[in-house]
């Protein structure tokens, strides 16, 4: 069995953290670590987001101003020097440029060394050469380094739950001023897991959770059954599973967690006040599209209506194809 890094990347708003909690309560075997390339997306001179493009103290105050991509996985190496293995929960649109813009590999990773990269943001920066097929600024020789999971949530839930950390009155907590449909990130995740296909790291059969080095985890699956699932989850990536895995709040485990989530505020205070993972006492409700849009409509307003419809309905045939790779318990 693997004993490879396991890399969980998801979108938005898809029950990771709570995912991630669990993996938190193994700190005796694992090394947790908490979306560190959202460092270098946001903030370092190889950045690829808009969103603090013109708005440089916002990336100074962050401290990480000055974080490139290889700085990252260093870190990572790092961590995975203390005897454990890791276990890494990050964002798939964190390793690419927004809007399906073409990548080419980090120049700190391509020998240009972060001073090449100084000269723009969002993909207009000076950057190393491209891998063919690889949607990432990571090279292929990184990607194989891990165990890949991917953790996907239906867009009708996802997306109106991101949209309302973007705006009032939590986006005063977040920080995160506006909806960028470019960060729904399923798109990114199909991506990924294509490219991670290709090159033979995942089976090519729907149904097989992916194969190989590669997992798909569908989150309703995880909140419906999650102690079937985080077992199944652990035989497959060579993790010995407990059911106390699934439960928490000692003072100290909540301590080291708000620690870890601090630099995403207002993001994850449901999974920080959280004392375990329990099945959901019953089935979300089935709701049409007409009666989607109403409630969307009497939270949000009518404009931002048509923006989630729009968001949930680009993005659903990218969770409806990974959903076919979903990992079956």
């Amino acid at each position: 069995m693997s004993e490879k890094p396991i890399f969980l990347v998801t979108h938005p708003r898809a029950c990771s953290t709570a995912f991630e909690r669990v993996f938190m309560t193994r700190d005796d075997i694992l090394e947790c670590v908490h979306e560190p390339f959202g460092d270098s997306f946001y903030y370092g001179p190889e950045r690829l987001s808009e969103r603090y493009a013109d708005d440089p103290a916002a990336r100074e105050s962050s401290g990480f101003a000055n974080t490139t991509y290889r700085d990252v996985l260093e870190r990572l190496e790092k961590d995975g020097s203390k005897g454990k293995r890791v276990f890494i929960k990050d964002m798939a649109y964190y390793l690419m440029p927004p809007d399906g813009k073409p990548a080419t590999i980090a120049p700190s990773l391509s020998g240009g060394g972060a001073a090449a990269s100084t000269n723009g943001t969002n993909g207009d920066t000076a950057r190393g050469g491209a891998e063919d097929g690889n949607p990432t600024v990571l090279p292929l020789a990184v990607l194989e380094r891990f165990h890949w999971t991917f953790l996907i949530r239906h867009p009708r839930r996802g997306i109106p739950s991101y949209f309302r950390c973007c705006v009032p009155p939590l986006d005063a907590v977040t920080g995160f001023m506006r909806f960028l449909p470019s960060e729904a990130g399923y798109a990114e995740l199909r991506r990924v897991f294509d490219y991670l296909r290709a090159r033979g790291l995942a089976s090519s059969a729907p149904g097989g959770a992916g194969g190989g080095d590669v997992t798909v985890v569908d989150a309703d699956d995880l909140l419906d059954r999650p102690a079937p699932a985080v077992a199944a989850f652990c035989a497959r990536v060579g993790l010995p599973f407990r059911p106390d895995m699934l439960a928490w709040g000692d003072p100290a485990g909540q301590d080291r967690v708000a620690a870890a989530f601090a630099k995403w505020r207002g993001f994850h205070n449901d999974a920080i006040q959280s004392t375990g993972l329990a099945a959901r006492p019953h089935a979300q409700a089935a709701l049409t599209d007409e009666e989607e849009d109403e409630q969307w409509r009497q939270k949000f307003g009518d404009e931002a209506q048509k923006v989630i419809r729009a968001c949930v309905d680009e993005n659903l045939p990218h969770y409806e194809y990974l959903k076919s790779f979903a990992m079956k318990f």
